[in-house]
């Protein structure tokens, strides 16, 4: 076996195809669907998944020294219903916004953690069609962090400050600015790569 089918052999997740998922599961992640993102250009929804069987798999899924899989697919009762049963199924990129988190976990020497809803979420949940948009969240390649280690993100001064120190060692990605403007963020930290896709290769 070679060294980056190791690699994803040591994640112990099934690798899908959107497409083969069912009429219900289809319709809440619209896998490979082409919608128009808020600044006009249209891209193409994630349509390779992970499954992951459970809950306690979540927990027990490292993807990097400091993160586990269910700190980026925690949802609440807004998440669509298709997509918040077991097995859920996460877009592949999401090992690439924890391998940023990671960076800013070792930038600020504190655990970051991730809001509910604040990782992956489907195109179904209820927080997005209400603004009628498409995130980089249903690409799994955001995060809206609203704590670092014991300090919440919940005014300007703490949000200012770790925007600073993100953009300090994740220069590529994208962080909304401290406000309550659309575009903006007052209680959180929200970071992005953007709409990112990932295509893992296969074993061999």
């Amino acid at each position: 076996m070679s060294p980056v089918a190791d690699r994803l052999h040591a994640l112990d997740l099934r690798l899908v195809d959107g497409l083969d998922l069912s009429d219900d599961l289809r319709r809440a992640h619209r896998p490979g669907e082409t919608v128009r993102c808020e600044d006009g250009i249209e891209r193409a929804l994630p349509r390779w998944f992970y499954e992951v069987p459970s809950w306690e798999a979540a927990v027990a899924t490292s993807l990097t020294p400091n993160f586990s899989l269910y700190e980026v697919v925690s949802v609440d009762v807004r998440e669509d219903a298709a997509a918040r049963a077991w097995p859920r199924y996460v877009p592949c990129a999401v090992v690439a916004l924890a391998a940023a988190l990671e960076v800013v976990r070792e930038a600020v020497g504190e655990r970051v953690l991730v809001a509910a809803n604040g990782g992956y979420r489907s195109p179904a949940h209820a927080i997005d069609r209400a603004f009628g948009h498409v995130s980089p969240h249903h690409w799994g390649s955001a995060a809206d962090v609203y704590r670092v280690g014991d300090d919440y993100l919940e005014d300007e001064g703490s949000v200012t400050k770790l925007r600073g120190r993100v953009l300090d060692v994740l220069p590529g990605v994208w962080v909304r600015p401290y406000g309550t403007a659309p575009g903006e963020a007052d209680d959180h930290l929200h970071l992005d790569l953007g709409y990112l896709t990932l295509d893992p290769p296969r074993p061999r």
